[in-house]
Order: structure tokens, then sequence, then C-alpha cells
């Protein structure tokens, strides 16, 4: 071994986090391990160098001098390691891009256009899975993911912005026809999701109605809600992006137009797109998927 005198490696990310943020529970917290953890680091790292590394006292920890001088060290040492494997993995990264996206608008929007895909970026291949909600790419198997931004986006974490979401009630035509006024959703059995419970309420807060309907069923996902709408059985909020296919092959009417619910959905990634070919090429392409989506008030019924 050349560095006979190495503290253990695996204690110095728990270290440098501890000083840094002068809290064993925000460095527990950063590094998505317990408390205790970080705490057996750091005392292996102190008996490892045969000295305390910290003041302990009832509410604070304070880093001693020489904890600070070695956490510097530390931090040049991990500054260098993530230049060299950035460099790396621009000139080398290749292969297979491993894509997360929510399950309805994998099915119904980005798989019936993974075709185009295809022909506009040949040679770019997309392992797609289904997921939703947080993403944490240190501890996931994946390289992107396209998420509404419903949720707190970790710091780090590159945004890349494709649409917008838009929500209304949607339905067979053969039930939009009993819908002259948003008063006879009354009559109609409401659909609800148990991944979105609160599109009607949602949607009712943005138009400043109150709809009760006839009776309510609730399905587990999105898209058995969507569907139970095209076969009748009753009147959905649909999202634009998962209804706008059906609305244009006339299996779904919109009959009160789509509205901006404030969110919107975007690309996910560990690092900028521009740091990777075959990301930012992705992104242009979903980015010209999101263009052709017809506008919200060309689908009204």
């Amino acid at each position: 071994m050349r560095w006979p005198d190495l503290p253990p490696p695996n204690t110095l990310l728990p270290f440098e986090a501890t000083v840094r943020h002068a809290s064993m529970t925000r460095a527990a917290h950063e590094l998505h391990v317990t408390h205790g953890a970080v705490s057996r680091q750091i005392q292996k790292l102190e008996k490892a160098l045969g000295t305390p590394l910290f003041e302990r006292e009832t509410r604070s920890l304070r880093p001693t001098p020489q904890a600070r001088r070695l956490a510097a060290a530390v931090r040049d040492a991990l500054d260098q390691i993530d230049s060299a494997a950035r460099e790396i993995s621009r000139r080398e990264r290749g292969g297979p891009i491993a894509l997360s996206c929510e399950p309805t608008l994998l099915m119904r929007w980005l798989i019936p256009r993974l075709p185009d895909l295809a022909v506009q970026v040949p040679g770019l291949t997309v392992h797609l899975s289904a997921g939703g909600g947080p993403i944490s790419f240190e501890r996931e198997t994946i390289d992107l993911a396209v998420r509404r931004d419903d949720f707190p986006v970790p710091a780090g974490v590159s945004r890349a912005y494709l649409f917008a979401e838009r929500i209304g009630p949607v339905c067979s035509p053969d039930l939009a026809q009993r819908l002259s006024r948003v008063e006879d959703l009354g009559s109609l059995p409401l659909l609800h999701t148990s991944t979105r419970p609160q599109a009607w309420d949602d949607w009712g807060r943005l138009t400043g109605t109150r709809v009760e309907g006839a009776s309510q069923q609730t399905f587990e996902h999105f898209y058995l809600a969507l569907q139970a709408a095209v076969a009748g059985v009753g009147v959905a909020i649909g999202p634009y992006a998962l209804v706008h296919d059906d609305l244009v092959r006339g299996q779904l009417v919109a009959p009160f137009g789509l509205v901006a619910d404030g969110t919107r959905y975007h690309l996910l990634s560990p690092r900028p797109p521009e740091e990777d070919a075959r990301v930012s090429r992705l992104l242009d392409w979903l980015r010209s998927q999101a263009a052709r989506l017809r506008p919200p008030e060309e689908l009204r019924a």
C-alpha cells in the first residue's frame, strides 16, 4: 500500500459532511443514511487518527482545528475526483439511457411516440421504467426522469421544461351530449384516481365550480380512470398530455375545455443535459413532441 497512514476511506465522506454542516443529523440526511451510521464512521476515523475531531456539547458539535484542516483536504480531494469523473463521463459516456416516467404519461403519451424517436434520433437507445414522485439519482439506477413539479426537486438536480399541465373534465362523446352546462356534471358519475385524489377539487378551485356528481368511483391508477371514461362509465379529470390523443381521435371529449393548474412537466437529470450529447438529443426530441400537442382550445368539444 502506498499510503500507510491514510484514514479509512469510507469514513471521509461522513466526516466532511459533518464538519461542513456542524451536524451529524444534517450530514446523515445529505448522505441518505442514519445518524447512527454517521456517528460510527466518525468514531472509527477518530480511533484511526488517535485524536478527537469534535468538541461535543449538549446542543452543538464543534469541529476541532485539526478536523477543519483535514476536512478542507478531503474537500479538495473530492473536488479533484469530481472534476476528473465529469471529464471522463463527458468523453466516454455511451450506451442506453435509463429513463423513468410517470406511469400514465409513459403509457398514453411517451410510448406511442417512440417510433418517431427511432426515426428522428437514430442510434439512441432508451430503457423505460414507470415511476412517479421524488427521485434520487444517487440511490436509483436511472439516468433521467420525467416528472410533474408537484414536489421539491433536490438541490443539484437539473430541470429542463417540457410542457405545462392543463386539466379538465373528459368523457365519452355520448355522455358529453348530456353536458350543456357545468351544473349538468352533477347528474353523472365522477371518476377519481388514487394517484391524484384531489384532481376534481383542483379543477373546481381553478374554475370556481363545486361538483358533487351522481356517484363517485375511484380507480388505482390514472390510466384506469381514463379508460373507464373512454368506455362511458363516467366523467374523469383529464390531464392535457394524457388525454390529447384520445381527444384528437374523438374517443374522449372535453366539454368545458382544459385549464392550466400551475404545474409543469420537466426532464430531471443529475447534471445539465448539455454535458451529455445523448441527453441533449433526447431533450430536443421530447420538446419537439411537446410542441406538437395541439393547443387545448382546439380540443374543446
